[in-house]
């Protein structure tokens, strides 16, 4: 081969369309379990492969969940790391313990309150190595018991299950609101997954005729354990995302989750083609929807107002 074949070659190898060829390295780390998100990795990779990245082909992942157990997010958090992936993508309690482990590989968020849970500075300026999606508005937590009274005008009592990690500022407003509402709420904060069976036994014990869900990963693992308690209990509740009504839930209001993933395909795009996530603005919500379970409400003896069901979104029969 000629010196000049020898130069076109190397050329070839080192130019932007081979480099543009080249296996792109993911990671994903979240606190609940992968078979339960597995609607939420569908539709990543939906918003993926729109972009012309198909799994096993330009690009492969490594999976890390921690299965509801917090504890071990350091740990997969630090395996990642070690694994030098391009990008790393989760929701809030997956970014904060990737933001912990590394400043220098992109973060991706795709739900979550990264102000509030301090990964980035401001939206439009995230000014690190973490960009995405917000999925936190000031207002949903009140939006939520707005809904719950006018379904249930006599409701008094609110048990709420939370997490510190994701939902401190809505808990902080939702007080405000229930005030305004004429409602007592009962908090019960969730560290763990054991925690959801302990924090259901205290809202029985405790009598309060409804509940609120706020979405976290232990929550989301134990959907559909809850929506049966409720049903049980024939205790209106309302959830964050539609997840819940398909595992049986009564209502729910807020952002679509699986969509806020999808879009998160972006960003990684984004990155991988080389911008900054500082330059990156975190995208807020702008969509919520109301999805109401008919077949839930009449097999929990629950009659929903017939002024909300013209307002939902969605109803299922």
């Amino acid at each position: 081969m000629s010196f000049r074949n020898i130069l076109a070659a190397v050329l070839l190898l080192t130019s932007p369309a081979a480099e543009a060829q080249k296996t792109a390295h993911i990671g994903f780390l979240a606190g609940g379990a992968r078979a339960t998100d597995a609607v939420l990795l569908a539709s990543f990779w939906q918003g993926m492969r729109e972009l012309g990245y198909v799994e096993g082909k330009n690009i492969i992942a490594e999976y890390s969940f921690a299965e509801g157990s917090a504890e071990n997010l350091p740990r997969l958090a630090q395996e990642l790391v070690r694994m030098k992936v391009d990008v790393i993508v989760g929701p809030g309690s997956g970014a904060v313990a990737a933001k912990r482990a590394t400043d220098t590989i992109p973060i991706v968020i795709t739900y979550g309150d990264p102000i509030a849970l301090g990964l980035v500075s401001t939206l439009a300026r995230p000014g690190g190595n973490v960009t995405g999606l917000s999925g936190f508005a000031s207002d949903l937590g009140g939006k939520q018991l707005e809904v719950l009274k006018q379904a249930f005008p006599r409701v008094s009592r609110v048990a709420v299950l939370w997490s510190q990690s994701n939902a401190a500022l809505l808990v902080q407003n939702m007080k405000v609101d229930a005030g305004r509402l004429g409602l007592t709420l009962q908090l019960l904060e969730l560290r763990d997954a054991k925690d959801v069976g302990a924090a259901l036994a205290a809202a029985k014990d405790a009598q309060a005729d409804a509940l609120v869900v706020s979405r976290n990963p232990f929550t989301a693992t134990d959907r559909v354990r809850i929506a049966q308690f409720a049903a049980r209990n024939h205790l209106p509740a309302i959830y964050g995302d539609r997840e819940f009504i398909e595992a049986g839930g009564l209502m729910s209001y807020g952002v679509s989750i699986p969509e806020l993933w999808r879009r998160s395909a972006a960003y990684v795009d984004k990155i991988l083609k080389g911008t900054p996530p500082a330059a990156i603005p975190v995208e807020r919500p702008t969509k919520f929807e109301m999805v109401i379970n008919l077949k839930a409400a009449q097999a929990g003896g629950l009659a929903i107002a017939p002024s909300l069901l013209s307002r939902a979104d969605e109803v299922l029969h």
